[in-house]
This record gives C-alpha cells, sequence and structure tokens, in this order.
C-alpha cells in the first residue's frame, strides 16, 4: 500500500504528536521551496538542489535575495539582483520546463529575513549554502546554522566540497542513499519522515543509525542494560521505527554504534558513501539544545554531503520582509514559458 500523501496544511492541522502517531503511513510533499542566494557561485549550488527538488515535487520555488548582505560586492540595483537571479534560475532549466518560481529581493539581514519569508510564503523547506568557516561558525555560528535554530520549516544545507547528487541541470539527480541519525525523538521520527518522503520519491537506500553514549543512561530504561542488551533493545526500536508499508520499495540499513554521536554520524556517511544526512532539532541525542558545539552543528560544519535538519512546520506568523516597492512587491515571476 502506498504511503499517504502529507501536505502543508495537513502537517500544520496535525502537529507533532499527530504526526508521529501517523507517520506509519504518510509521505510528507514539498509544495513551496525557500531558496536564499547571495549571488556568488557559492549560493548557486544551493539554487541546483531547491531547482531540482521544486521540479521533482512540482513545488514553487521563491528564490531570496537580502540586498544589504551582498558578498563579495553590494548590488544595489534591485531590478539588476532579479535579472541576475532569473539567469540562475533558467540556466538549471534549459533543456527542460521550467519550474514555477519567483524571484524576491527585500532589504534586510539574512538571519532575519529567511525565517520571516519562509513563514509569510508558507514555504515547506528551505535549501541554503553554508560556507563552512568552522573556526569562525565556533564562535558565532554560522547563518545557515541560526536559520536552523528558528526556521519554520525544515533546511536543507549544503556545502563546498561536499558529495554532490545534482548537477548542473535540475534533471540530473543520482540520490541513492539518505541516512537519518535517530534518537528515538520525536523530532528524529520527523528526519525518518523527511528522508522517506525523498527517499520514495528518488528511490533512494534509507539508512538508519543510533549511537549509544556509554556515559549517558539509556533513554526510557529504568533499568542500565547489559552492553549487548542495549545494541539489541537499540536495533529493535530501530527496525520498529519504519513504517513498513515502505518495506516493498525500500532498502533499509540499520547500524548502531557507541561513542561520540557526531563522529559516529561522519564516519557512517565517509564509509557509506551517504549522500544526504537527515537529523531531528531538538532530541536528547542528535538534537541542538545547546547553543555551541551540538552535535547536530558539528555535523552541520563537517559532513561529506548535504544535511536536512527536521523542524516542524510553523503556521505563518508575519507578513514577508519588505521589497523594493514596485508593481508585483519586488519579485519576478517564471513560468515554463519564462
Amino acid at each position: 500500500m502506498p504511503l499517504t500523501i502529507l501536505t502543508r496544511k495537513r502537517l500544520l492541522s496535525a502537529g507533532v504528536s499527530n504526526i508521529i502517531e501517523m507517520s506509519r503511513n504518510l509521505r510528507i510533499i514539498f509544495e513551496r521551496i525557500l531558496c536564499p542566494t547571495d549571488l556568488t557561485d557559492e549560493s548557486d549550488d544551493a539554487l541546483r538542489y531547491a531547482t531540482a527538488l521544486a521540479r521533482q515535487y512540482n513545488a514553487k520555488l521563491f528564490v531570496l535575495n537580502c540586498a544589504v548582505a551582498q558578498t563579495p560586492a553590494p548590488i544595489k540595483d534591485h531590478a539588476d539582483i532579479r535579472s541576475h537571479i532569473e539567469r540562475s534560475v533558467l540556466s538549471r532549466f534549459a533543456d527542460i520546463p521550467a519550474c514555477d518560481w519567483e524571484a524576491v529581493v527585500v532589504d534586510d539581514d539574512p538571519v532575519t529575513a529567511i525565517p520571516s519569508e519562509a513563514a509569510g510564503r508558507s514555504a515547506d523547506l528551505i535549501v541554503m549554502r553554508s560556507r563552512r568557516r568552522p573556526n569562525a561558525a565556533a564562535l558565532l555560528g554560522s547563518t545557515a546554522e541560526s536559520i536552523c535554530r528558528t526556521a519554520p520549516c525544515p533546511v536543507l544545507v549544503t556545502h563546498p566540497e561536499e558529495r554532490m547528487w545534482v548537477g548542473n541541470s535540475a534533471e540530473q539527480t543520482s540520490l541513492r542513499k539518505v541516512l537519518v541519525a535517530h534518537d528515538f525523538s520525536d523530532c528524529s521520527e520527523l528526519a525518518l519522515i523527511n528522508a522517506l518522503s525523498l527517499a520514495q520519491e528518488y528511490q533512494a537506500e534509507l539508512h538508519l543509525i543510533h549511537v549509544l553514549q556509554s556515559s549517558v543512561p539509556r533513554r526510557g530504561l529504568d533499568v542500565e542494560p547489559s552492553p549487548e542488551g542495549a545494541f539489541q533493545l537499540a536495533a529493535q526500536r530501530l527496525e520498529n521505527s519504519f513504517p513498513p508499508e515502505a518495506r516493498p520499495w525500500c532498502t533499509i540499513k540499520a547500524a548502531v554504534r557507541e561513542g561520540q554521536p557526531y563522529l559516529e554520524i561522519l564516519t557512517y556517511a565517509e564509509e557509506e558513501e551517504i549522500d544526504l544526512i537527515c537529523m531531528g532539532v531538538r532530541g536528547t541525542g542528535f538534537g541542538m539544545k545547546a547553543l555551541f558545539g551540538s552535535n547536530a552543528d558539528r555535523v552541520l560544519r563537517q559532513a561529506p554531503c548535504p544535511v536536512l535538519i527536521a523542524r516542524p512546520l510553523k503556521p505563518a506568523s508575519a507578513a514577508p520582509a519588505k521589497s523594493d516597492g514596485q508593481s508585483g512587491a519586488g519579485s519576478v515571476r517564471g513560468s515554463a514559458g519564462a
């Protein structure tokens, strides 16, 4: 039996706890994708993923530029910014019809504008680039890490020098292996649901990993089990977390390891040549409770592939940031005939 399609409207009405109960028979559909860009070649790599996902899911794509934060040199003219975005988007659809897309230019700080625009435009996925500056990020936190903490929807973060599964064209995709870092929390279940959607869409293998921390009591257990028992119990819980409806079409691999969660996740991703890592944000094992140095932060900075941080969808609570005030709110709308 195929998984039931779960749209943004159903997600918002269900709430996190109900989504987990429904997760045995659902599939998330991305309908509205937001991709921030600073007009550099590096951020164009994130646009590769955003256009490919928009095409695959038949989603509306919003390409956002924060004019006050241009690098390396500011482009003050909003018309020039929109023209640059248009060329970048359409270059991904040279030989195929373009997806439905819109360029948005705002005069605001990215850390403020990106979550605001995502909420105001009802985005259900943000796709953005991290420059991966380990020393600076460790002290201050990167823009991508800040967005992962405040976004009203999941965030897919790409990095330099990573294993890419999208080519120059939106139709060139090769997502083969998706890894879910699972600590048996509700947010890890959300990561699994997002991973299932992508695995089904691209017919990819799904890998699940749980990391036992020897110095921390096992989650939800009154009595500390033996090492062998802890591994067996975790393996069984991983097995039970996977919806049976997906088994006919999905190849599943589960692993239980012991050590530092972020190190074990990164090691497994390298060993198995993982194309995408999916993680939750509030669980005790992999979450972002700590402002600095959490396991998720470290995976974001060092992963050999893109990382999807799963967050519960939030309803729009504020209007998008003000754009240049021209007709069409500073936007360029694209279509197959653009």
